[in-house]
């Protein structure tokens, strides 16, 4: 079973956060709270949009810092965790979860602050569509994430459930001027498959992701290692009034 089929179904969104976030997960999920943090904050007061917003992770999150918040997601399972996990953390007046469809957003132009899908476009049909219903939407910031055509996660790719679209760096450009977006920011990072992190224990993974991120730090020539190789890439942009 794939794509959206898969996605939607109750046992994933049952087991969606325990599987991907445990054991060495856990640092998958800390890198993407911080990009989402890096790219939104200070969001208190802010309206803001979560496409695909799955369990509510990145939702609940912002809600606590103070956000107005959105979460829109296709699979109604998936909307029922992020409910839940909303109600655990005392966030839930600050949140609405619609069930939707990405690429017919039912906002307004310039409705929310900061649009924002992590997790997303390596799924996305019709990424072009996509990526101009959330330019559409936002009156200043859209970020999201990719994975990368040129990293290890192409052997990976192959083991995964759904399949992943990877991009380019000049892909994700063209898709960002197409949507009449400009790019403020980019960060590339995971020189190693999420999957791999999700396989080993707690008490080694944080030494495989120093190692990772020293690679991904260090330069051949004028080429930084994280930049050509890195298999996520976190994409900041802002709507181009130009």
């Amino acid at each position: 079973m794939k794509g959206k089929e898969w996605y939607q179904a109750d046992d994933v969104a049952e087991e969606y956060d325990s599987k991907r976030f445990s054991r060495g997960g856990r640092l998958i999920d800390d890198r993407e709270k911080k990009a989402v943090l890096d790219a939104l904050a200070p969001v208190e007061g802010e309206d803001v949009l979560e496409i695909a917003c799955g369990t509510g992770r990145f939702t609940a999150m912002l809600a606590e810092r103070g956000a107005n918040i959105v979460g829109l997601d296709i699979s109604e399972a998936m909307l029922a965790q992020g409910r839940e996990k909303a109600r655990s953390a005392g966030v839930a007046d600050r949140i609405e979860f619609l069930r939707g469809d990405a690429a017919r957003l039912p906002f307004p132009d310039d409705h929310f602050d900061a649009v924002f899908a992590m997790r997303f476009f390596h799924l996305a049909e019709t990424p072009a569509k996509f990526m101009a219903e959330m330019a559409r939407v936002s009156k200043d910031v859209v970020f999201f994430d990719t994975f990368n055509d040129r990293s290890t996660r192409v052997v990976y790719n192959w083991l995964l459930p759904m399949g992943s679209h990877l991009y380019s760096a000049s892909q994700v450009n063209r898709l960002l001027d197409g949507a009449g977006l400009r790019l403020v920011d980019d960060q590339h990072d995971f020189l190693l498959p999420y999957g791999f992190y999700r396989k080993i224990p707690n008490g080694v993974a944080q030494e495989f992701r120093d190692l990772d991120t020293s690679l991904g730090e260090a330069t051949i020539g004028p080429w930084s290692v994280g930049d050509a190789l890195a298999s996520v890439s976190y994409w900041t942009a802002t709507v181009d009034d130009e």
